[in-house]
């Protein structure tokens, strides 16, 4: 069975970045990935200071470069259980690998739960997006809109705003309050009310959204805000505390309320970044590294303690 110091469980940004600071650290780190980072249908990735415009794809490639060359261990799979035990923790892999590993990381994202309207799905990430700070910019000055049912999703619209001139809100049958239609009607978005039937696609393109009614509503792009689910079934299953939303809480440095147990990225943050889950990743690691250096101190002053000879009687002179 092989054992580590660290098991990252989660190779995107917070977990490639917090196993490059445990290898730089001479820790002996394994990385299980499973292969599904949840900005893969995104072409490239914006706000990343030195990597605006790079794709999620090369930015992992290098980032699994770096580990390795440093000497950390890449294993593709997906961990179904970890459990703790008196000197570490057991983690079982689908295919039945099992690690150990003193520490634990976990760094598994989230997932988002898109409305279930025809084209959604397709164009998630190309011209159906999520974060406006992540892609308002390519967008910008265009026709766009922002598909309202989920949960603030008016002042996901307000902040649409910030990007163009010509943003409507598509209500899609939701319900909008007199206070809410005087901020939108402020800032020059009007409300499309009606329930959205159809993303219209031509040549690859967006061209605008269907109305159960029948009218057609051109528009560039469109702005949806899903709702947000964490893959966080192992810390869960681990005891993990959550908060009043459900979400597993963590302090500055990204340790559970589980001994042992720490988390980063979106699986506990669901405003994160790429580039504010990869700095997550790296104080995680710091505080884990840590965390282990009082182990091995507390280990070598208990080492020294039973290799010590027991202090000899000292005869008397007569």
């Amino acid at each position: 069975m092989d054992e580590y110091d660290v098991a990252v469980v989660g190779g995107g940004a917070a977990g490639l970045s917090a196993a490059l600071v445990l290898t730089r650290a001479r820790r002996r780190v394994l990385v299980v990935d499973a292969g599904e980072p949840r900005n893969a249908p995104a072409a490239h990735m914006q706000g990343f200071l030195s990597r605006d415009g790079l794709s999620p794809a090369e930015l992992l490639a290098a980032g699994r470069t770096e580990v390795a060359t440093y000497g950390g261990q890449l294993v593709d799979g997906y961990v179904s259980g970890v459990r703790a035990g008196d000197s570490g923790f057991e983690l079982s892999l689908a295919d039945h690998r099992i690690y150990r590993a003193r520490r634990v990381l976990v760094t598994t994202g989230l997932r988002d739960d898109l409305p279930d309207v025809p084209g959604v799905r397709e164009r998630w990430g190309k011209d159906l997006l999520h974060c406006p700070y992540c892609h308002g910019y390519e967008v910008r000055d265009q026709a766009l809109g922002v598909l309202g049912g989920t949960p603030d999703s008016v002042a996901h619209a307000l902040l649409v705003r910030q990007w163009s001139d010509d943003v409507v809100y598509l209500d899609h049958g939701s319900a909008v309050t007199d206070v809410e239609r005087t901020q939108l009607a402020a800032r020059a978005i009007p409300v499309v009310e009606g329930v959205v039937r159809r993303l219209v696609v031509e040549g690859d393109r967006l061209t605008g959204v269907d109305l159960e009614d029948g009218r057609f509503v051109p528009r560039d792009a469109v702005f949806v805000r899903p709702r947000l689910a964490p893959h966080d079934s192992l810390l869960v299953a681990l005891g993990s505390d959550a908060d009043e939303n459900g979400w597993v809480v963590t302090d500055g440095t990204g340790r559970t309320s589980v001994p042992g147990v720490w988390a980063a990225g979106n699986a506990t943050n669901p405003r994160a970044q790429v580039i504010t889950a990869a700095g997550e990743g790296s104080a995680a690691a710091i505080a884990i590294n840590a965390d282990l250096v009082d182990e091995d101190v507390r280990n070598a002053v208990q080492e020294s303690s039973r290799d010590r000879l027991p202090d000899q009687p000292q005869g008397r002179l007569t």
